[in-house]
């Protein structure tokens, strides 16, 4: 593996740790459902910010934030074990669509900030 290669590697496992742990913590502090929706929707909004500033960045900006923390802080398997235990209709439609708002109004808010 070459070093470029090898860097972006230990980055997303660096990140997927860190992204993990906050992950967790969220959890902790908002148990079940709501917890993940929050924990999504945030996601879902850095990725957005990070999308537009990506070209500006460090090579290793994407594999580090993009793919290791906001990899290993969203989930969507819990979201789908929360669905599948009893999940709420509401909270079964609202988490796409909340997730999806959340990006695209984070994407529209970093260009209009950034120009």
């Amino acid at each position: 593996m070459r070093t470029r290669e090898s860097a972006a590697v230990a980055a997303v496992a660096l990140g997927g740790g860190l992204g993990g742990v906050a992950r967790y913590g969220c959890q902790l502090l908002w148990p079940g459902q709501w917890g993940t929706l929050a924990v999504n929707v945030t996601g879902c909004a850095l990725i957005g910010v990070l999308t537009v500033l990506l070209p500006r960045l460090h090579h290793l900006a994407r594999p580090l934030v993009g793919v290791g923390v906001l990899g290993g802080f969203t989930t969507f398997s819990a979201y789908a074990v929360d669905v599948v235990r009893g999940g709420s209709v509401p909270y079964l439609v609202a988490t796409p669509v909340l997730c999806v708002a959340a990006t695209f109004v984070a994407v529209v808010a970093t260009r209009a900030a950034t120009r």
